[in-house]
């Protein structure tokens, strides 16, 4: 079937689409949620607990969107296949899957816990290996039936700029991350022939509560955005309109790509080095 569209608006529309946003409680899925909304798509939402999802859901309600919520704890290994089954079940179908939930390892109080690979734990990797790996597979795993269905499928993984350069202090993260960037590659190519896209969305430092630990303090604000050659964090609304460009028909012939939404971070010798870098020759060019 040929989905070229015939116009712009057109290509950034998903009218009648069926899509399932995971971690869509809050940060980048909220904002996913609703601009997959805003372009005309029906949604599932999931996260931990269906309370959690319930501004979200009005949101996508006022919208004149359907709103399903479809709670599922993703450090359980039978959530993935529940979650995209109750989803696909509520729509009648699956066009869309935005594979968004994720974790670092925290402390008590939600905290991200940071520190070197050497000083953490066997459990510290295994929780967020079965999160943001595990977990990544399943969902596809069990969407494939109903993507291979669709004539408009498309699954965009939620990986990080952590995946694609070095990211110390972090590093079951970083090759969680990774790894995302190899299975949407890998699927893609799997995929293609039966109509299903399939690319990773690779954001860098943005404002989220997950990030607030680094956002909120000022030296290690400034010391992390040096790096960023944009300079400034990014709002979790610009992760979601790459993710809707991925999903659209304006990305019809994008499959098996990373996209990376960082500033400019992995640019060579843009990255976390943590080498002061000086003054550009160019700057008052």
């Amino acid at each position: 079937m040929n989905t070229t569209p015939r116009t712009t608006a057109e290509a950034f529309r998903l009218d009648g689409a069926r899509a399932l946003v995971t971690g869509a409680s809050r940060g980048i899925g909220r904002a996913v949620a609703l601009v997959l909304a805003d372009a005309g798509a029906d949604l599932a939402l999931s996260a931990r607990s269906e309370e959690a999802l319930k501004d979200t859901a009005s949101k996508v309600a006022d919208r004149g969107r359907t709103a399903v919520p479809v709670p599922g704890d993703f450090a359980q290994a039978a959530a993935a296949g529940a979650v995209v089954d109750e989803a696909a079940d509520a729509l009648g179908g699956l066009d869309v899957v935005v594979h968004n939930a994720g974790m670092l390892p925290s402390e008590p109080d939600g905290t991200p816990r940071l520190a070197p690979l050497q000083h953490t734990t066997q459990e510290d990797w295994d929780s967020v290996v079965t999160v943001n790996l595990n977990a990544s597979a399943a969902l596809c795993r069990h969407a494939h039936p109903y993507l291979a269905a669709s004539d408009r499928a498309g699954v965009v993984l939620m990986s990080s700029v952590a995946g694609a350069v070095g990211t110390p202090m972090m590093e079951a993260y970083a090759a969680t991350k990774a790894a995302q960037i190899s299975l949407a590659r890998s699927l893609a190519a799997g995929w293609a022939r039966e109509g299903i896209r399939v690319n990773a969305l690779c954001p860098g430092w943005t404002r989220t509560d997950m990030t607030s630990f680094a956002s909120r303090t000022a030296p290690l604000s400034d010391w992390l955005m040096a790096h960023v050659p944009l300079g400034r964090w990014a709002e979790p609304e610009e992760a979601a309109w790459a993710a809707l460009y991925l999903a659209s028909p304006a990305a019809a012939f994008l499959t098996g790509q990373a996209l990376l939404l960082d500033g400019g971070l992995s640019v060579p010798d843009g990255g976390l080095a943590g080498i002061p870098k000086p003054a550009s020759p160019f700057a008052e060019v």
